[in-house]
């Protein structure tokens, strides 16, 4: 997969790693950068499309399991974080 834009320094909530394999974090990343924005809605979806095209926030939706989490990229690409979502 090609890589779509940089994730910065990337780190993750304490939750992550409690239920979390580094397998499905790893996974998930590798995704997001190749802009494959997991379980969004369609508005996320086109908010992430159009935030790759003219600078934005990205936000994606994956499954480790039965574990729902969330990877942000920050809209100067300087970060991104990986967490649960009651962690937000």
């Amino acid at each position: 997969m090609a890589h779509k834009f940089p994730l910065g320094q990337v780190v993750a909530t304490p939750g992550v790693f409690d239920k979390l394999s580094i397998v499905d974090v790893g996974d998930a990343l590798r995704r997001h950068m190749a802009g494959d924005w997991g379980d969004v809605c369609d508005a996320d979806r086109q908010a992430n499309d159009d935030a790759l095209a003219h600078g934005g926030r990205l936000f994606s939706v994956y499954h480790g399991g039965a574990v729902k989490f969330w990877i942000i990229t920050e809209a100067d690409r300087s970060a991104t974080t990986v967490l649960l979502p009651d962690e937000y």
